[in-house]
């Protein structure tokens, strides 16, 4: 099947947060009318009357004149060609609920680096399946990129991938910019999952940390992560590529060393003794990780791949055991 994304398209964001109020900024500045689905009251009338985020990045100004903000999923997706998914994958079905609009002539983009709870299912994994779209019409963007740096115009490298090379570049073009560049790939599969593997390194990155682990240990830890993650991806599908770039080993490393981690804080309120709930009420904002944690155990039951570190997240996060003991046994394996 063929589907060619036209230079016309329209873009529709879905979701509020950082990410997607970052994403939201990059069109606007590159002077890209856009359709913004908000569910929040608050966020929806500050953007509306003021052009700022009132909850996430509130600093950053937004371009009134391009935004058609609206609670109204089946508005933006009607008025939309190109579906941008940002909101948190634990979340989406809720963003979504409603909609009524048929998807059927939509490319769907995941900006959203997490695996959808219960479902076991990425982004595009879930349109395929639930919504019975085509590979051709799904794509990710994703790489190092916290929102923090892109909205402020700091030095970022995004990749899109799409099984099209034309559709990939009709997106790139309308996010970059001179401090945005954008890279293409044709491996949805292999970024997809990437993007949620870093998340759960960089918690057991967090748990370490907390636990009084040196920089070199967490040095040993994100190596391993590194060959952990390209292990999982390679054996669950295997294909030509190279895992050394910054769609899959940049991405881990920024999740794993940066104060804009969400997922290394919340790894390191657990590793210096905070319950999986406490350390949940201290964040503001989630930790994709989490999830991630508990959905790549139950999709790795049908592979059978060695993961001892996820499986030490997993064992933390949700069967209580201790941080300390089950680091202390992963330290003999790495």
């Amino acid at each position: 099947m063929d589907y060619k994304i036209k230079n016309t398209a329209v873009c529709g964001v879905i979701g509020y947060g950082s990410w997607a109020t970052a994403l939201v900024h990059v069109l606007l500045t590159n002077g890209h009318s856009i359709w913004w689905h908000i569910r929040n009251e608050e966020v929806l009338e500050s953007v509306q009357t003021e052009g700022r985020n009132a909850k996430y990045l509130n600093d950053i100004e937004l371009n009134r004149d391009l935004i058609n903000a609206t609670p109204d999923v089946n508005e933006v997706v009607e008025n939309s060609d190109i579906i941008i998914i940002a909101s948190p994958s634990a979340y989406l079905k809720n963003f979504l609920e409603g909609l009524t609009v048929s998807l059927k002539n939509k490319f769907i983009l995941s900006a959203t680096k997490g695996i959808i709870p219960e479902e076991y299912k990425t982004i595009t994994e879930y349109f395929h399946d639930i919504y019975e779209l085509p590979y051709c019409q799904l794509g990710v963007i994703s790489g190092p990129s916290h929102a923090e740096e892109v909205s402020r115009n700091k030095m970022s490298y995004l990749t899109v991938a799409c099984t099209d090379r034309d559709n990939a570049e009709t997106i790139g073009r309308r996010f970059s910019t001179d401090r945005l560049r954008i890279r293409y790939s044709n491996d949805i599969y292999g970024i997809e999952y990437a993007g949620i593997l870093k998340n759960i390194y960089a918690l057991a990155g967090g748990i370490a940390s907390g636990l009084g682990f040196g920089d070199n240990f967490r040095a040993v830890l994100a190596a391993a992560s590194a060959r952990e993650m390209t292990r999982f991806i390679q054996e669950s599908f295997p294909f030509e590529r190279d895992t050394m770039e910054s769609a899959y080993l940049g991405d881990l490393l920024v999740t794993s060393y940066s104060s804009f981690s969400r997922n290394r804080r919340f790894g390191k309120l657990i590793g210096s003794g905070f319950t999986v709930k406490s350390a949940m009420n201290e964040m503001t904002m989630i930790a994709e990780g989490y999830f991630a944690a508990e959905c790549i155990k139950h999709v790795n039951e049908r592979h059978g791949i060695s993961m001892p570190i996820a499986d030490m997240v997993f064992d933390v996060l949700y069967k209580r055991a201790n941080p300390r003991k089950r680091m202390r046994e992963l330290t003999a394996l790495l």
